[in-house]
This record gives C-alpha cells, structure tokens and sequence, in this order.
C-alpha cells in the first residue's frame, strides 16, 4: 500500500511521543500490506473498526488514539483522514472528516 500523508503522522508523534511505537508499527504494517477487502483489514488489524468499505478505525497506543483511513483496494491507496484522541474521536463523523484536528 502506498500511504498518503506521512507528515501527518510524523506530526502527531511530535506532539505525542508516547505514540511513537504504535505509529511506526502501524506505518510499516500498512506500507507491506496487500488488501483486497475490508476482511483482509481485520485480518491484519483485529481491533480494526470497519466504518464503511472504504473507511477503517485503528486504535493507536492501546486505544489512547485513534487513526482514521480511506482505502482505495484497487489501487493500493491509504489515505490518512484523521488522527486524535480517543475523547476528541467520540466528536467527529468517521465517515466524513478528512483531516487532523
């Protein structure tokens, strides 16, 4: 997968360094991945929250964070929509942001 917007992690780790495992774990999972489906998601990411075909939750940091993505299957495309707090996560509409707070 090619992950788009890598600065945008880059960043949230600079303001919370105590993500900065979990966030290289999660970027290299998703550079060496090869989804088809929404199932190959979960299969990688069992905690994985499935909002739409396309839209996908991850929990960051044992769930102190959350990561919204956009995923385009067919061309291998990660998009990374929002990244926050769990507190500020419960506020947005997963389905629609499409930035960092």
């Amino acid at each position: 997968m090619n992950v788009v917007a890598r600065a945008t992690l880059l960043a949230f780790v600079a303001k919370h360094p105590d993500a900065d495992a979990s966030i290289r774990h999660i970027y290299a999972t998703l550079r060496g991945a090869k989804w088809g489906t929404s199932a190959d998601v979960k299969a990688t990411f069992p905690s994985a929250s499935i909002v739409t075909a396309e839209r996908v939750v991850l929990n960051v940091a044992r769930n102190k964070y959350r990561l919204v993505i956009a995923i385009d299957y067919r061309r291998q495309h990660v998009w990374v929509k929002w990244i926050g707090t769990h507190a500020v996560y419960d506020t947005i509409d997963v389905r629609t942001v499409e930035h960092e707070p």
